[in-house]
């Protein structure tokens, strides 16, 4: 079986990783344009561009996908269906139509939960105890095909969207190659989303990193954890602006407005009131223009008075 992969960033290379190393024919990639990064602003290639690369598996990187170039570098290819994970494109109706095995996707939620570009991150910030990826029939509407095959995993109380994020690409690689599999043997189910049930995850923004400190506890450690590694949590505490990386339940119980630095200890960390009588302990932080560390070690060359 052909197939044409289409993806952009490491999310996506894990899974042409996998396709590679399960011997499947993948006869090109798509991937986004170059762009440039860092303060040289050089232009930078995608993993998956670096990956299909160093594999000799040509790659495609149109800057429109409606404008018939696109659609002639997939024909030429004749692909029996295309793998799309992570591209960063909205592919038109003209391109789905190409394969005759259709076009497929892995997405990084449970659909029809978390449509859209920040499954992961959306998962976590909205307290999320199960989540998982699916491989689904791509449609028109947004994340909204039919549903091949789903694989589900637990979030850890205190785990990051970026820890989530490694192991969701992992599994949706894994995912991808047993899609595949299944298609090609004629045994892969098709189960139709109930649009009811759909929500939506929409990218973040820098907008959404202050802390407001009159949530609960948990509320609070999964805004932290949700906006980890990007745009990241920030706080205002005794003067010093602050992006929180890390933090902890305490047991302790206050009377304080939230928000009130109720102990600075250099063997803990920072514990700070939230809205419900309750605080929580932040662990690490990055003050100011300083590097990350652990609350303990800033503590230890800079003393808070409160």
């Amino acid at each position: 079986m052909r197939i044409v992969f289409m993806g952009t960033p490491d999310f996506a290379a894990a899974s042409l990783s996998a396709l590679i190393d399960g011997g499947f024919n993948v006869v090109g990639v798509f991937t986004q344009p170059d762009r440039p990064k860092n303060r040289g602003m050089k232009l930078c290639s995608s993993p998956v561009k670096e990956l299909a690369l160093e594999n000799d598996i040509p790659v495609f990187q149109p800057d429109k996908m409606r404008d018939g170039k696109a659609l002639e570098m997939l024909e030429s290819l004749k692909p029996d269906i295309v793998a799309v994970v992570a591209y960063g494109r909205i592919l038109p109706d003209e391109i789905l139509a190409v394969p005759p095995f259709g076009s497929i996707n892995i997405h990084g939620s449970l659909l029809p939960k978390y449509r859209g570009a920040a499954p992961i991150q959306w998962a976590v910030l909205n307290g999320e105890k199960v989540t998982g990826v699916t491989s689904m029939y791509i449609a028109s509407e947004l994340d909204s095909g039919d549903i091949i095959h789903t694989s589900e995993t637990e979030i850890g109380e205190f785990e990051t969207s970026c820890e989530l994020f490694q192991r969701l690409k992992l599994m949706g690689a894994e995912l991808l190659c047993k899609t595949l599999v299944d298609i090609k043997s004629g045994t892969a189910p098709r189960t139709p989303q109930d649009h009811s049930l759909a929500s939506f995850a929409p990218m973040l923004s820098k907008e959404q990193s202050p802390i407001d400190w009159s949530k609960t506890p948990r509320e609070i450690i999964k805004h932290i954890c949700g906006l980890n590694p990007w745009p990241v949590a920030t706080t205002e505490l005794c003067g010093t602006c602050m992006k929180v990386y890390g933090a902890e339940y305490t047991d302790n119980k206050t009377d304080k407005a939230a928000g009130t630095v109720l102990n600075a200890d250099n063997k803990l960390g920072i514990e700070v009131a939230c809205g419900n009588g309750e605080s929580i302990l932040i662990t690490r932080l990055q003050a100011g223009c300083g590097k990350q560390m652990s609350a303990r070690d800033y503590l230890c060359g800079n003393p808070m008075s409160f």
